[in-house]
């Protein structure tokens, strides 16, 4: 048997990057998968490219989730992966001193209040089997402060934190369900394209940016989608509150913030 064979697997944020490739590797272990991602036209091309269920979803409006748990009621693992960085529009101040409350709230209503409606709607789609697997998508960043992201890095530290208050919650209770997060750092998804450019100093770039991490090199999709199926599969059973960091070491030897 695949690992994931039975499972019931809704995903976030799935229609590309580190969602997408979670959602590839689930099916690819057996799993129904069902993507969501509030871009319908990309997610549904995802889903279709997968022979997968996609609902359109925007983690942040609490009508959504109550729309998909009706379609969908009983799950086996949820994980939590929606994100924003605060930057996707463009050049923006977050900064402690000059981002606005705006920019602030933005960036806490997709990736804490999105993971805290979504660890909500996980706890009733399991609860009647008394079983399942909750997977946070935190952050590097969630663990150091981040000067010029610090609406970014608060709200992955919420979510770090959430993660073990759900866990425990679910412990309390006598429920074999578990609750643990997942924290990349520099990983080579879309987001990092305007940055990088298609240039002959691309390469250049990639080693500047990677140059604090030990191993020197962007972590991949694929390797955050592999830890995900572990704590995903019944073999982690035995793991809850607990956080991952996939990191390339950088954490091992440092806590200084990202550049």
């Amino acid at each position: 048997m695949r690992r994931l064979d039975g499972k019931i697997c809704v995903i976030t944020g799935a229609a590309r990057g580190i969602g997408f490739a979670i959602a590839t590797r689930f099916r690819a272990e057996g799993a129904t998968v069902i993507l969501t991602d509030r871009d319908g036209d990309t997610g549904r091309q995802a889903a279709q490219s997968l022979g997968a269920a996609f609902y359109e979803l925007d983690v942040r409006e609490e009508a959504d989730w109550l729309r998909l748990a009706d379609s969908v009621p009983v799950a086996d693992v949820v994980v939590n992966n929606a994100g924003v960085t605060g930057f996707e529009e463009g050049a923006v101040d977050h900064d402690p001193e000059n981002a606005t409350l705006g920019a602030w709230r933005a960036v806490h209503s997709v990736n804490l209040d999105g993971t805290f409606l979504g660890c909500r709607y996980a706890i009733r789609a399991m609860k009647g089997k008394g079983t399942g697997s909750i997977i946070n998508i935190s952050s590097r960043s969630g663990i150091v402060g981040v000067p010029l992201a610090a609406a970014y890095a608060s709200s992955k530290a919420a979510v770090r934190n959430h993660t073990k208050s759900v866990a425990l919650y679910c412990a309390q209770q006598g429920w074999r369900m578990r609750c643990n997060s997942i924290h990349p750092a520099a990983i080579l998804t879309p987001m990092w394209q305007p940055m990088l450019g298609t240039g002959p100093d691309r390469e250049a770039r990639m080693a500047a940016l990677v140059s604090d991490t030990p191993l020197k090199r962007f972590g991949l999709p694929e390797e955050v989608a592999a830890v995900a199926a572990m704590l995903a599969a019944d073999e982690s059973a035995y793991i809850t509150g607990a956080e991952l960091q996939i990191d390339g070491g950088l954490l091992a030897g440092s806590t200084a913030p990202p550049g």
